[in-house]
């Protein structure tokens, strides 16, 4: 939540009453990945420099080589044609390195070779910001580009005079949408409603990926078969045609296309046979089904606020027994799971400055209890320098508070509720806020947090919950709308689920990694749905 939105000054409150079924599925996607440089270094004495470029990721600690570029020869600021594509996972931090060689000798080995420089990132910073990494001697710019066809067809559609097939009645036609493959065979991509006792049906309007329909192959051929629907399983064949994607896009701007409904056999049998009808192609309309990647290339920042409960049931913190203790390792359950969620999202944000909240503590000097505090004690500005800042903001405030209660979550979220309304407001893919609650307890503002949720859900906002300790968690539970729809104290249900909970303890023996893919799984599919709503493109494509 790096950037405040203009108009609103950032002050918070200090007391109690203070501003009162589908599993998830984790974002993979393919990613190409450009490579050029201006003003490297010369390592040659009759000529220039001979760069290639060489990317590696980390995998145990170590570097693994993916993929190398063409030698540009003799050019200090080459633009290299070969990409190095990657998968990337939104979940995980993907560490790259970027070295550029001088070539000297006709040698795979790069020791061989003139080292000219490196860059290290991340594969989310690369994506997010298009690097353009440089010092006074040389600079390197990486852009990124999903691989991936997300284009979307819609297709309206209606038959006229098709031929009558039932005995006493008319017919129950439908429509069968058939791709052709490399081998020649006829896939079934789509089926539409059947329409009662009909010849003239109406069908409604539906949409497919065009790779499912035609391989993004806009050219490929596409076979449509016109059935009469029987109980009995019987279909019987009205008729078909082929056309293509292209051919079909000709149906734009109130312009329809008729196809004669075919039906071989009988056009074989009756020299006066013309057709077994007409389908006709209402409209054709073809755009993009814009990810989470998408949004993220088009500039939109992850706005993450963290917010942690010092309530009195977490323990003494100069204790060991308590969940806020630091061990001598200079760690517990709460910096881990900042650490684990700061560090994947951390990327998405321009300027990494985060908001660190705390909640159900009493405060210096007057010892009033706060469950909307900046926890590096400036009110107007809470504002940590990386997730690393947190952390450090959170084990410096430790010893300056007493832990109270009660364990109150609508205040925070409240809180950050009305920075994602400023955003809502201006109504582009920009910004979208994150809030990661951790905590050891049970609510104990139920009924507001569930209507702060509530409300919070027509906001470009999700909230994250770690729970900490051994406590029951059935309450957090409740609140992760994948079971059933939230509602409000009032009935209002949530438009959307935005909650995301899992108990710390599931991971205490996992790799670190493992938390945050969990927690994080959610959070591309709550972004794209959010926008996808509110029909925002991604911000550099809007003009599309």
């Amino acid at each position: 939540m790096a950037d405040t939105p203009a108009g609103m000054a950032y002050t918070l409150g200090t007391g109690p009453d203070s501003g009162s079924t589908v599993g998830p599925q984790h974002c993979v996607t393919r990613v190409e990945l450009s490579v050029c440089c201006g003003n490297l270094l010369d390592r040659d004495v009759t000529s220039k420099s001979d760069p290639f470029c060489v990317l590696f990721n980390e995998v145990d600690s170590s570097w693994v080589e993916i993929g190398r570029t063409e030698t540009a020869v003799n050019n200090l600021n080459p633009v290299f044609g070969v990409k190095f594509k990657v998968d990337y996972h939104f979940e995980e931090v993907q560490k790259l390195k970027f070295a550029l060689f001088d070539e000297d000798k006709c040698s795979s080995q790069l020791y061989e070779h003139d080292f000219l420089g490196e860059y290290i990132c991340t594969l989310g910073v690369v994506c997010y910001l298009s690097l353009q990494p440089s010092n006074s001697l040389s600079c390197m710019q990486i852009t990124a580009l999903e691989l991936s066809d997300n284009r979307i067809i819609t297709l309206t559609l209606c038959g006229r005079k098709l031929d009558k097939k039932d005995f006493f009645g008319k017919s129950d036609p439908y429509l069968e949408f058939h791709k052709q493959g490399d081998d020649g065979k006829w896939m079934l991509v789509h089926r539409t409603e059947v329409i009662k006792n009909t010849l003239d049906p109406v069908w409604k309007p539906f949409t497919v990926p065009l790779i499912s329909l035609c391989n993004g192959d806009v050219d490929r051929s596409i076979k449509v078969l016109c059935y009469d629907y029987d109980n009995d399983g019987g279909h019987d064949f009205i008729g078909e045609f082929q056309t293509t994607v292209n051919k079909m896009s000709e149906a734009q701007n109130s312009l329809e296309i008729e196809f004669e409904c075919i039906n071989p056999k009988k056009q074989k049998k009756k020299k006066s046979y013309k057709n077994s009808g007409i389908i006709i192609l209402k409209s054709c309309k073809v755009e993009r089904d814009y990810t989470f990647l998408d949004y993220i290339l088009g500039g939109c920042q992850i706005m993450f606020t963290v917010g942690i409960d010092f309530t009195a049931s977490n323990g003494n913190p100069r204790e060991a027994s308590s969940l806020h203790f630091i061990n001598p390792l200079g760690s517990n359950e709460y910096l881990s799971a900042i650490l684990a969620v700061g560090q994947i999202i951390q990327d998405y944000d321009t300027d990494k400055m985060f908001p660190a909240l705390g909640f159900g503590a009493q405060l210096p000097p007057d010892w009033k209890v706060s469950h909307e505090f900046a926890i590096n004690f400036d009110p107007t500005n809470p504002f940590c320098q990386g997730v690393e800042g947190i952390a450090q903001a959170y084990s410096v405030c430790l010893p300056h508070i007493r832990f109270y209660g009660p364990t109150n979550f609508s205040p925070i979220i409240t809180h950050v509720a009305r920075f994602a309304t400023q955003a809502l407001q201006q109504e582009t893919a920009a910004q979208y806020f994150t809030l990661l609650i951790i905590t050891d307890g049970v609510i104990s503002d139920m009924d507001e947090t569930r209507h702060a949720i509530v409300q919070a859900a027509k906001l470009p906002m999700s909230i994250i919950i770690i729970g900490v300790g051994n406590a029951d968690f059935a309450a957090m539970e409740f609140l992760d709308g994948d079971s059933s729809v939230l509602r409000s104290y009032t009935g209002e249900e949530a438009v959307r689920d935005i909650v995301q909970f899992v108990p710390f303890r599931d991971f205490r023996n996992a790799p670190k990694e493992t938390l945050a893919k969990s927690v994080l799984a959610e959070l591309p599919q709550q972004v794209t749905q959010y926008f996808k709503q509110r029909n925002l493109s991604p911000s550099n494509t809007a003009s599309e």
